[in-house]
């Protein structure tokens, strides 16, 4: 190891217990088959080669161009302008308090299947208004007003219990998006001369005339609605008397009075409208009264329409009020029977009664509801979206998030466009190729957002914060669609040297990149950036579109072991440490943002690994991507240029890319724990640092999400407990210097200060088992850390050369060196866990199958490393002991099933009980805790089954990263993602033979600021 990559000796940990201190399609599922087999590096795609001229025909009609205007400022709207509904956390006799919410938090719908198990017996959930605590159905409240409090913004659309978003007008012109999906966007209007506030220089966002990103405001027919912690008895009527319309049978002033919500299903008397001025008066009979209609109350002692006598109003109240008494007496009877049974059940499982606090409290405050998110995603190159973040960019288009793409470099090239056999006699014409290849993304997103390629769209000039020009494309019929050119020189090549480029940029061989400015684009004057120049242009962007989601390449790719080449493209990695400045510089320098989460994603490496896709997502895919490659030529863009990429149009899938997708990091399920006091604990990565969310106990309130001192986090985390009762957290970190060598990961670890404190020790280094950036460019996967049955901790991650590295904590709480544990070709990050004698296993895929090591007792070293005898499965593993071994849980290549094998240590690993376990296709990593499996599935949402042999039900939660489970109690599993928002939410679901998922619960406010 080199002196100037040694890390320095990490703080002595103290001791534990010291104070303080599938078978491709087609064949036969029992056999075990090859993977892919793996490409010689000559044979991954270079950057376009040199060929002859190419001859411009005159030019034709271009897209329409407009003068400056401001793209969509993805923006949430102003707090506190809009009232919001406050949420129903879920009922506490339901026994699934692991997910309670934060106060007044709104719960995500319901898997679509689970929905009556959250209204009352025999009434299926309303999706046009929000849940509220059952009320006795014997406390009849007022009915609400029949006009809101508040009327609805003009042009509102209503969807499920929310309107359209509240636009306001502003001073400058830009396209409105609708975030929601299924709602029509607002209509653009028309640009305005002047730059855009955005990505204007001098270092300041300006923010008159922008229009902030669209609140969601109430529903008007829940404006102003409140919870009641507790109900109160009935005050039966006097008999012979009217029932008395105290002040209780009015609501607060200003606020609309909401009617009682039945425990059972009896029989309800119909109840009484308020009247537009405001009081509430009605003497209808149950099931069929007339309603007061009049403008002001009535007088005292007059009856329905005024006409009725005393006498007769009062007969009128004996018999409703005799209804309410049997009313009352079927609810409470049904409530006291409900009660029995899930408090007998909650006893059971807590061995107390505990009363959720928020059963009790004052009504909670209300939050914004779920905020769907918005991606921003950034790349080297027009195509690498499409190549190497799909079908995650179709999902999110699918849904109606705003999505915006960012294209660093013109993808120039050698300027020819053209097909293998026509390259030959092609003159080469580089800002042309530019425009064809933009022309290509141009009719795959019009392709995935409205599925017309020729979809128009409006192109726009803007100024850049880092002094230079960018094109914005804004989809016409889905202007949350957003394409952003920074139209800079590529490097021409995919290993060999080119100080022209990112790279070169990057490592200070040239002081400033010059443009490449395609034909066709409304940027006319050429420009250049320094490397500060290119970070604060992303900042710019980040400032204007407020991503809670940023997608971008893997910074850290490996170098083949032989050659020392790198194995993706420099363009795709160096561009990549752009976004990493940028972000980090963003997240520092503006306050005033949202939270946000980042995705990187593998490239050219995923055309020697298992397909990761279902027959069906890799069509689609590869669909788009013949819409790209303008594979009929018909000039459907009016352009001179051509109509896409026809470099690609002999193989638009690339060397197999279009049959996967994998992340390169954040695919660790370990990052939601539980306590001895069945609290949880998550912790994920936001904003460059972790995040912390805890609920103390089995019923408390959810806190956070409080950012972890210490940044330059990656994507990714892991956590393990301690013999203690601590809990540790482990990750990795980028550290980013003046010098090209100042670029370094390394592994870090906090530890709670004593158990259950949320108080954590500062960020200790483990190092890294590299060399140096310039040797294998820090690409070590994120760790895995268990402890053993003798209480020894370690971690292992897999190095840049493909093996397997690791640190063991000595029993005074130092650590020993990075061992050498052998391995070649390991893909992704380990994993590990512990069998039922104690020992420790490791696991890591391989392009062909699936290795391991085991320690041959507690507290030994990890023997050799051993093959399994598993088929090629796709990145990443999960892995839980289990059963007196350690099960692992992987997917079947070409088709997304997931399956399981059981891996025992005695006399060598050992593999059984292989099975195929379905599921809802998909990709990604698989969460597994007690009778609950989920994980991503096709189409992007969260795929769950709870319990064997259950079907397999899809939530609508879209998400980041990977989920994750932990066991909270006797059979209950609590389960969480963080949403393409930036924002937890969690689930729980207990272990019985009609086991489901409890709904949703965001954790928090909706996510504006920090």
């Amino acid at each position: 190891m080199s002196n100037s990559w040694q890390s320095p000796a990490p703080e002595p940990l103290p001791p534990p217990g010291a104070p303080w201190g599938q078978p491709h399609p087609g064949a036969p599922e029992n056999q075990w088959h090859e993977p892919h087999p793996g490409h010689p590096e000559n044979q991954w795609h270079e950057a376009h080669p040199g060929h002859q001229p190419y001859e411009l025909h005159p030019k034709a009609h271009q897209p329409q161009l407009t003068q400056p205007h401001q793209p969509y400022p993805a923006q949430p709207g102003h707090p506190g302008e809009w009232a919001q509904p406050a949420g129903r956390p879920y009922p506490a006799e339901t026994a699934y308090p692991a997910h309670l919410a934060h106060p007044g938090e709104q719960p995500y719908p319901a898997q679509h299947d689970q929905r009556l198990h959250l209204t009352h017996e025999g009434q299926p959930a309303r999706q046009d208004q929000q849940p509220h605590p059952a009320q006795p159905a014997y406390l009849a409240e007022p009915a609400r007003p029949a006009e809101p409090a508040h009327p609805a913004h003009p042009g509102e659309q209503t969807h499920l219990a929310h309107p359209g978003r509240h636009t306001q007008k502003a001073e400058q012109a830009y396209l409105g998006h609708d975030t929601r999906q299924g709602q029509q966007p607002h209509p653009a209007p028309q640009s305005q001369q002047g730059p855009p506030a955005y990505l204007a220089h001098e270092g300041q966002l300006a923010r008159q005339g922008q229009q902030p990103y669209p609140a969601e405001p109430v529903h008007p027919a829940h404006q102003g609605e409140h919870t009641h912690p507790e109900t109160h008895p009935a005050q039966p009527a006097h008999e012979g008397q009217p029932a008395r319309q105290g002040p209780e049978s009015h609501p607060p002033q200003g606020q609309p009075a909401r009617r009682a919500q039945p425990q059972a299903e009896v029989a309800e008397p119909r109840e009484p409208q308020a009247a537009p001025g405001g009081a509430e008066h009605g003497t209808g009979k149950a099931g069929g009264g007339r309603r007061a209609e009049r403008g002001g109350a009535p007088e005292p002692g007059a009856g329905r329409r005024g006409t009725r006598t005393v006498p007769r109003a009062r007969r009128a109240a004996h018999r409703r009020a005799g209804l309410v008494k049997v009313v009352a007496f079927c609810a409470a009877t049904a409530a006291g029977s409900m009660l029995l049974l899930r408090g007998n059940e909650a006893l059971d499982r807590l061995g107390s009664p505990t009363v959720p606090d928020s059963a009790t409290a004052a009504p909670a405050a209300a939050v914004d509801p779920h905020d769907p998110g918005r991606v921003l995603q950034v790349v080297a190159h027009p195509d690498d979206d499409l190549y190497f973040m799909n079908p995650d960019l179709r999902y999110s288009i699918s849904a109606g998030h705003p999505v915006t793409s960012v294209y660093l470099t013109a993808g120039e090239a050698d300027g020819i466009n053209a097909t293998v056999g026509k390259a030959a006699t092609t003159r080469p014409n580089k800002p042309a190729y530019a425009e064809a290849r933009q022309n290509g993304i141009r009719a795959a997103y019009a392709l995935m957002a409205t599925g017309d390629r020729s979809s128009p769209w409006q192109r726009t000039l803007v100024p850049t914060k880092g002094g230079g020009h960018a094109e914005v494309d804004v989809l016409t019929a889905k202007p949350q669609v957003n394409l952003v050119w920074l139209q800079l020189r590529e490097a021409g090549t995919v290993y060999d040297d080119a100080p022209d480029s990112l790279h070169g940029l990057w490592d200070g061989r040239v002081p400033r990149l010059e443009s490449m400015l395609a034909s066709g684009t409304p940027v006319k004057q050429r420009f250049s950036y320094t490397k500060d120049q290119v970070v604060q242009t992303l900042v710019g962007i980040l400032e204007q579109y407020r991503p809670t989601t940023v997608r971008s390449q893997d910074p850290t790719p490996g170098r083949f072991p032989d050659t020392k080449r790198y194995n993706d493209h420099q363009d795709h990695f160096y561009g990549a440490r752009f976004v990493q400045l940028a972000t980090a510089a963003y997240a520092k320098d503006v306050k005033d943002r949202p939270h946000f989460a980042v995705q990187n994603y593998v490239g050219y490496v995923n055309g020697s690994l298992p397909s990761t896709l279902d027959p069906a997502e890799a069509k689609e895919k590869l669909d788009i991507l013949g819409a790209y490659a303008w594979l009929d030529q018909q000039n459907h863009c009016k352009s001179d240029a051509g109509c896409g990429d026809l470099k690609v149009s002999d193989q638009p899938g690339g060397n197999h890319w279009s049959e996967s997708i994998n992340y390169a990091r954040g695919t660790g399920t370990t990052w939601l724990t539980s306590d001895k006091d069945l609290g949880l604990w998550a912790f994920k990565v936001l904003d460059g640092q972790v995040a912390l969310w805890h609920r103390p106990g089995l019923v408390g309130r959810w806190k956070g999400p409080d950012l972890l001192p210490g940044t330059g986090m990656d994507p990714g985390v892991s956590t393990v407990p301690l013999p203690d009762g601590r809990t540790a957290v482990f990750g990795t970190r980028t550290s980013i210097g003046a010098k090209p060598a100042d670029y370094r990961r390394e592994v870090v670890y906090v530890v709670q200060k004593y158990p259950g404190t949320e108080e954590f020790t500062q960020w200790q280094s483990l190092g890294t088992p590299e060399t140096a950036d310039e040797t294998w460019t820090s690409d070590i996967s994120a760790p895995a850390v268990s402890v053993d049955g003798a209480g020894q901790l370690a971690a292992y991650v897999r190095d840049g050369a493909g093996t397997l590295r690791g640190r063991v904590q000595h029993a005074d709480g130092t650590w020993g060196p990075w061992d050498k544990h052998g391995g070649s070709d390991l893909h992704g990050s380990p994993v590990t866990a512990t069998d039922g004698a104690g020992r420790r296993m490791v696991f890591a895929t391989t392009s062909k199958s699936v290795v391991g090591w085991t320690q041959p007792k507690p507290g030994a070293p990890l023997g050799r490393v051993t093959a399994t005898g598993l088929p090629d499965t796709t990145l990443p593993l999960t892995a839980q002991g289990r059963e007196g071994g350690v099960r692992l849980w992987f997917r079947r290549p070409g088709s997304g099933n997931v399956r399981t094998a059981l891996v025992t240590a005695e006399g060598g690993l050992k593999v059984s009980q292989m099975t195929d376990l379905g599921g809802l296709q998909g990709f990604g990593a698989v969460t597994a805790s007690g009778h609950v499996l989920a994980g991503r599935t096709a189409g992007g949402q969260l795929g769950s089954e709870a319990g064997p042999g259950r079907p397999w039900e899809r939530s609508p939660l879209m998400f980041v990263g990977a989920p994750s489970s932990t066991p909270t109690g006797r059979s209950m599993v609590s389960l969480a993602v963080v949403g393409l928002d930036a924002r937890l939410y969690v689930t729980s679901s207990t272990d019985a033979p009609d086991a489901y998922l409890a709904p949703w619960q965001p954790v928090g406010p909706r996510n504006t600021a920090p």
